[in-house]
């Protein structure tokens, strides 16, 4: 697991080192003071899986600099730190591709947790972004997750491609990873967020995370159920 700490912050991109281990101690980290030193990072011999952006970088919009990473690292999950805790720019995030957004407010213990559900392949959400979703789709959501199984409302596929969406990946990377055209990839979310009731990406990231939906329901699926 290569893991790439984008921050202006010394103190910060030194701390965050030491708590890394904890997590696994193959880890390899690499931190950046800026994101023009991040975007000039040299990853031929292995590409990075996990990107940790600061919100706040000198000179750049957040949300440009979320976009640029992208870009760059197209494979990577990317998870946004910030001492900003604002439910609508979190929400702008996610809505721009970010797989989760950790506040620099939390504590060791709830850092840890959420890089590892973010490793695992979840989704972390801060308690304030789990606020009620737009009145068009919050109903619809509700209904879809009322009996705990959606799921296996989901073909194997369309549960594969959905996880990968919520977890920031563009249609583009999806289908080079699970080896399927863009188009199959658009139909298979469709699907997914018909069952959710939700209308994107952004609103399947809340309605997942409400839901406790996470990779792991993957173990449920037979290779039978593989669409």
């Amino acid at each position: 697991m290569r893991i790439l700490l984008i921050d202006d912050h010394d103190l910060f991109r030194e701390g965050l080192k030491y708590l890394l281990p904890v997590l696994d101690d193959k880890v390899q980290y690499f931190e950046a003071g800026s994101l023009e030193a991040a975007l000039d990072f040299a990853d031929d011999d292995a590409p990075i899986d996990l990107v940790l952006l600061d919100y706040y970088m000198p000179g750049v919009n957040g949300l440009e600099a979320l976009e640029k990473c992208r870009q760059r690292f197209e494979a990577a999950t990317l998870v946004v730190l910030s001492g900003e805790e604002d439910a609508r720019i979190i929400r702008s995030l996610v809505e721009h591709g970010a797989a989760g957004f950790i506040p620099k407010s939390s504590s060791r213990e709830e850092l840890i947790a959420a890089l590892k559900l973010v490793l695992a392949g979840g989704t972390y959400l801060p308690r304030i972004a789990l606020g009620p979703l737009p009145a068009t789709s919050a109903p619809a959501a509700g209904q879809a997750g009322s009996d705990g199984d959606m799921p296996m409302r989901l073909s194997r596929r369309q549960f594969e491609v959905l996880m990968k969406a919520v977890q920031g990946k563009s249609n583009k990377v999806i289908a080079k990873e699970l080896d399927i055209s863009d188009h199959t990839v658009k139909a298979h979310l469709s699907v997914a967020f018909r069952t959710l009731g939700v209308q994107n990406r952004t609103e399947a990231v809340y309605a997942a995370a409400k839901l406790g939906i996470q990779p792991g329901h993957l173990a449920q699926y037979s290779e039978a159920q593989l669409s």
